[in-house]
This record gives C-alpha cells, structure tokens and sequence, in this order.
C-alpha cells in the first residue's frame, strides 16, 4: 500500500509540473461532458415533444378498448358489447393503477356537417370536456370561442372546417350521423368554439361534441363507448405498463385491449429509437476525439521526461511501476475533469431546461412522422445519460493513458541518459 501511494504521488506531482497543459487537456474534457450531455439531451427534449404532440393532442399514451374495435373500428364493438358498461366503475377501476395519471372515455362517429348550402363529411368525436383535458391537449388549442356544455347542443369544429363551411361561433350546424340502431340522427347544433392543432387533416374534419350528446345522437346508452385514453406517469415505459394495465383488467366481465401508443404509432416509435441511437453515437464520437487529444498530450508529457523514467528504471523500478504512474495520471485527470465537468454542466443543463431558447419567430414548427415539432430547444435530464456521460469520460482519460503508458515502459534507460 505504501509503495502504491508513491505513485499516485508521484502521478499528481507529474500533472502540477505542466499545469497550463493539465488545464487545458482537463477543460477540454470537462467540456467535451458538457457537449455531450447537453446534445443528448437536446434529442431527448425534442423526443419528448414529439411524444407530446404525438400522444397528447388526441390519441393518448394508452388506449382501452374492446377487444374487437381495431383495426376495424366498427361501430358497434364499443366496449362491453351492444351492453356498455358500467363507465364510472370501469374509469375507477383503470386510475386504481399507480401508474395511470388520467383516463378519458371517447365515442366516434362519421357524419355531414351542414351550414347554409355547405356541407362536409366529418368525424364527430365525442368526449368528456373536464377529463378530455386531463388526457389530451386537443381542448387547450380554441382559437376562438369556449368548450361545449352538455345537454346545450353545443359542438366545436376545427379552423379549416370552419372555413371551408363558412362557420363563425355563434353559428347553427346541422349534424347527421348514422345510429347504431340503423336509423340516422340529426340535430341543430350552435357552434360555440373553433380550435387549431396545426395538423390539417384534424382541422379540417374533427368535430367535438359532449359524450352525452353524441350518445343520444346515436342511440347509444350512456354506458356505450368505444374507446377510454389514458396518460401515464412515464410515456417512455408505455409497453410495459399497458402490459400491467391489462392484467389488472383481464378479470373484469368485459374483453377489453390495451394498447400503447408504441403500437398505434409504431413510425414514431420507430423514429425515437433512431433520434436515440444517433445521440448517443455522437457522444461517443465527442469521446473518441477526446481520447486523442488526451493522449497525444500525455505523448509529449511521456516524451518530455524519458530521462526521468531512465533515471527511475536504474535504479530498480520495475517497467510496470513506470507505466502504472501513468495511467494513475490518467485516473486523476478524468477524475479533475469529471468533478470539473460536472460543475460546469449543472447548472447549464437546469437553467437550459427551464429556459429554453424559443426560436418560433425564426423557424416555424413543422411535422415530423405526423407529429408537430416546435423549434423550442427544451433539453430534458434524466439520471442515466450525466451517468453514462461521466463514465465516458473517465474512461476516456483512462484508455487515453494506456498507450503513452506502454510507451514509458518501453523506455531504454542507456539510451535515455545517453539521448540517444
């Protein structure tokens, strides 16, 4: 043990010796764990939006539903069959799961909207406006207007549906939807709100009425819809919890399936798992440059005391002991480095987190894989990619170390004192 503290003595006072040189190969480092961290956790930021406004806007990060509603979506296999189900008791028993924040029961229907001499064909969705806004994000985007009240008549539509049927709020549209009993239901509706998402294809055919309304529409039982959406506490672990959901419910008197949304989207799921790849292959790239640059310093270093090494092997020390003092070296730089680098990130990656840079006046949103992006730099933290970070980097200064090691061990100690 005493022997071994010598070296690492004798590593420190190596590093002291050039102290501009330390600074400036430990900085680059501690840097080099700032661009990482922060670059992953760009990706992760703009991951997490495109889960957002994927999941969030109407789909939900869960879905309930009979066992026969997709991919047909026909509709009459709501859940629990032409019975429905008792919905209170069954929302209950769903947000007993710890891992369920909120649940929202849907209905839907195809229909014509009619106003004046317009009309267009349109996807009546039917909901509960106070638990809709818990599971989705489709009811914070009116541009104009309120939401819809219950039992009033009341419907919204989207911007380009608006246009296109020449609505202003305030408007009477005239809703005919086919009923489950095979008749066709109409009704005068007042036009009391107008949203928009920023995707075309639901502004311009989703209409929004109350469940109950659409219900009577119909000629569903309150107890009938077709599908419940869910939010949960980790949308990055949807699979596994939908998994557990379902065993939760695999009791109940009704075939119910839960899907998450990996499955209803697999394009964006599959596009995360590539954005997730590539951030972590440029880390490793920040890295790998790092490892030359630290080892080409601890070259020159290695180099600049040849005589000292020649001078340690005559008198007796072993080649193992000369390049063990190197690479503890290397082990106090990455450990300076990470102390460094950690300080340095800190308070960058929280301050980036709750301030993020908003570049919409420069860059409009745009969609990717049907998902809205918006040129928001948020950066999202998380506990494993500063870990994984901080183990590249002390690695990094470590590997670095190894080959100017060897070269140490293979000094001549003859030649050396000779300059030869």
């Amino acid at each position: 043990m005493a022997s071994d503290a010598v070296w690492w003595r004798v590593a420190w006072r190596n590093l002291l010796r050039n102290r501009a040189r330390t600074l400036i190969t430990a900085s680059g480092l501690a840097f080099g764990y700032l661009a990482a961290v922060v670059l992953v956790g760009l990706g992760d930021g703009m991951m997490a939006e495109l889960i957002e406004n994927g999941t969030r806007l109407m789909m939900g990060q869960v879905q309930v539903h009979s066992a026969e509603y997709r991919p047909e979506r026909n509709m009459h296999h709501t859940i629990g069959g032409y019975d429905g189900v008792d919905l209170e008791t069954l929302l209950a028993r769903i947000e007993s799961d710890p891992d369920v924040t909120a649940a929202a029961p849907r209905l839907y229907g195809g229909g014509l909207l009619s106003s004046g001499e317009e009309t267009k064909a349109g996807l009546l969705f039917g909901i509960d406006p106070d638990r809709e806004q818990q599971v989705g994000t489709l009811l914070s985007r009116l541009s104009e207007g309120r939401l819809p009240e219950s039992g009033q008549y009341e419907i919204l539509v989207g911007l380009e549906m608006a246009r296109q049927l020449g609505l202003e709020v305030g408007a009477e549209v005239v809703v005919v939807v086919g009923a489950s009993d095979g008749s066709m239901g109409n009704d005068l509706f007042t036009l009391v709100g107008v949203f928009e998402t920023g995707t075309p294809a639901i502004d311009a055919n989703y209409a929004v009425l109350p469940l109950p309304d659409l219900q009577y529409l119909m000629a569903m039982d309150p107890g009938r819809v077709h599908e419940i959406a869910l939010t949960v506490t980790r949308a990055r672990d949807t699979p596994l919890i939908a998994s557990s959901l379902a065993a939760n419910l695999e009791g109940s008197d009704y075939a119910v399936e839960v899907t998450p949304w990996t499955e209803l989207r697999p394009e964006l799921a599959e596009m995360l798992g590539l954005m997730d790849a590539v951030n972590y292959f440029i880390a490793a790239i920040i890295f790998a440059m790092a490892i030359f640059g630290v080892a080409n310093t601890m070259l020159i270093g290695t180099f600049e005391r040849r005589r000292e090494f020649a001078v340690v092997r005559a008198l007796g020390t072993s080649p193992m002991g000369v390049g063990r003092t190197v690479v503890y070296e290397g082990v106090i730089l990455g450990t300076i480095s990470l102390i460094a680098g950690a300080l340095i990130t800190w308070p960058i990656v929280v301050w980036w987190h709750n301030s993020p840079p908003d570049l919409t006046s420069l860059i409009g949103g745009f969609s990717v894989v049907g998902s809205q992006w918006r040129p928001i730099l948020r950066i999202e933290y998380s506990y494993d990619t500063p870990v994984i970070c901080a183990v590249a980097l002390f690695l990094t200064a470590v590997f670095a170390a190894v080959y100017p090691a060897w070269k140490a061990t293979r000094v001549p100690p003859a030649d050396a004192l000779a300059d030869r």
